[in-house]
């Protein structure tokens, strides 16, 4: 992780130009996978609370765009075709189509799935992209809790290098709010999916 360290201490030297190299690597996190929450605390250690969760959430996303772009364009392909053509994962993909934005902003309020991954899942599930666009809002509160530690940390390089911010009571709070925020969005694409289920199998 030290070039990402030696990049984000160039962030912070870079005064105007210094944001957007910090949303060209959100958004090159996103698409590799890499560990982006990384640079959500980042953020705060560079731009404060409030202006760092702001260009958190904007470059998060961009970054959630491109990944879901990327997503869209594979399934063209052959191998995710076949994979999308299996029935139970069609269902599924059809049940969190089917909900929207609803299930998807829940998704993102929860700490199981990780923000990379949800981002291509979705694209693979070919949601329509308003309602991906609307249930980005869902990473706001985390995005103002990693900037708020990133701020109390204060160091971009501790941060790059993996220290682990502290963690007070608004950490728990969002912690219990995501695990219902998980458990309700499973029990939608559940109640859906089995529906769909039954609709298709055939009438006596």
């Amino acid at each position: 992780m030290s070039w990402l360290a030696a990049l984000l201490l160039r962030v912070g030297e870079l005064g105007p130009w210094g944001p957007i190299l910090f949303i060209l690597l959100y958004v090159a996190a996103a698409v590799t996978m890499a560990p982006a929450f990384v640079l959500s605390v980042a953020a705060g250690a560079l731009f404060g609370v409030w202006r760092g969760s702001l260009l958190a959430f904007v470059s998060a996303t961009m970054g959630a765009v491109a990944a879901y772009s990327v997503a869209r364009g594979l399934t063209r392909t052959r191998l995710v075709n076949r994979i999308m053509g299996d029935r139970r994962i069609d269902v599924v993909r059809r049940a969190v189509a089917h909900k929207g934005a609803w299930v998807q902003f829940l998704l993102r309020l929860s700490p199981v799935v990780p923000y990379v991954l949800l981002n291509y899942a979705l694209g693979l599930s070919r949601v329509r992209v308003r309602d991906f666009l609307l249930a980005c809002f869902g990473m706001i509160p985390t995005i103002v809790m990693y900037a708020y530690y990133g701020r109390v940390v204060g160091d971009v390089a501790k941060i790059a290098a993996g220290v682990a911010p502290p963690r007070g009571r608004e950490y728990y709070v969002l912690l219990v709010v995501g695990l219902i925020a998980t458990v309700i969005a499973t029990m939608a694409i559940t109640r859906t999916a089995r529906r769909a289920i039954e609709q298709q199998r055939p009438h006596r």
